[in-house]
């Protein structure tokens, strides 16, 4: 009996992905500084980061499209430096925008690519592909015709198209609406359930959380942290109370009254250490109420990716994941 793909011989997950001392520049400016981290076989792997901390130029990297200046980078026990040929004929790469032709329709886009990879049996794939992607009813129309979702969803069945056993998928749901975002998100924990490993650039800190098994933050070249997402969440303070006042007057008072808070004077915020339980909140608010102040805004908050985002790269989630 031959080994599962992707388990080694003794059952455990073994590396789709192998990255050693990765290093890549632009004359001056170093885009990546020695990086290394390890993608399990059959699992969800994310990468986080600021506008311009490499994480494109990783994925190029690892998909062939560009060449590293040093280190060691294995694609299914590949080199991408030397077995290119290799690494591209078990990979997948859907980017941020579809790749579909919107002068064709549905079925001829796969058509077209399974005659691309010469794939046996292309049509049984095609009709197979529209029905997984519940595209059937809309195969035989124009892509002009369909909707943002709908055009994700054709561009990853074209990715599919071949069986690939790794999928690199660089912001999948940018643009689409929760529910189609949602769609997506279920396809992908259908793809690692069968066995495939995803390299998952995203926008949306909460679909990092939602399905990554593990997540590398990347910042200025380097990576600054590695880990689960709750690995990565019980790296920073735990649960605090969040207080919104009207004024930088009342700001001040409460820095003072409250000790071991932290403050945003540009969100006239006030954050303070707390066990969000009910006892601990009531003394709160009487403290508050003892100095006449009155917070506009009140809410308990525990750690999340947002928070470790801030944390580790020093800016607001809502840069984070940009391009």
């Amino acid at each position: 009996m031959g080994v599962r793909p992707g388990r080694d011989r003794e059952g455990m997950r073994s590396s789709a992905i192998a990255v050693s001392g990765l290093r890549k520049a632009y004359g001056d400016n170093v885009v990546l500084d020695g990086i290394d981290f390890d993608v399990a076989a059959g699992s969800v792997f994310s990468m986080l980061g600021p506008n311009g901390a490499g994480k494109t130029t990783t994925v190029n990297v690892l998909t062939t499209l560009m060449k590293a200046d040093a280190g060691t980078v294995c694609v299914a026990g590949h080199d991408v430096a030397t077995a290119t040929k290799e690494v591209r004929s078990v990979i997948g790469v859907t980017g941020q925008f579809a790749a579909v032709d919107e002068l064709l329709s549905g079925r001829e886009n796969l058509r077209l690519m399974a005659d691309l990879k010469r794939v046996r049996s292309g049509d049984q794939v095609v009709t197979r592909l529209l029905e997984r992607f519940d595209l059937g009813e809309s195969a035989q129309k124009m892509v002009t015709t369909y909707s943002g979702g709908m055009r994700r969803k054709l561009d990853l069945a074209m990715t599919l198209v071949g069986d690939p056993r790794i999928i690199f998928l660089d912001e999948p749901t940018t643009g689409l609406d929760p529910r189609s975002r949602r769609t997506m998100w279920a396809i992908v924990r259908e793809l690692v359930a069968d066995g495939t490993t995803i390299f998952l650039t995203t926008q949306y800190l909460d679909e990092a959380d939602q399905l990554a098994d593990r997540i590398a933050v990347l910042d200025q070249g380097h990576l600054v942290a590695q880990g689960t997402p709750e690995e990565l969440k019980r790296r920073i303070p735990g649960t605090h109370v969040r207080l919104r006042f009207a004024g930088v007057d009342e700001l001040d008072t409460a820095a003072r009254v409250l000790a071991g808070s932290t403050r945003d004077d540009q969100e006239l915020t006030l954050r303070v250490p707390s066990d969000g339980e009910s006892r601990s909140l009531r003394a709160l608010l009487d403290r508050l109420d003892e100095h006449m102040l009155n917070a506009k805004e009140f809410s308990v908050h525990t750690p999340d990716l947002d928070d470790v985002f801030l944390a580790l790269t020093k800016r607001p989630s809502t840069e984070a994941i940009a391009k």
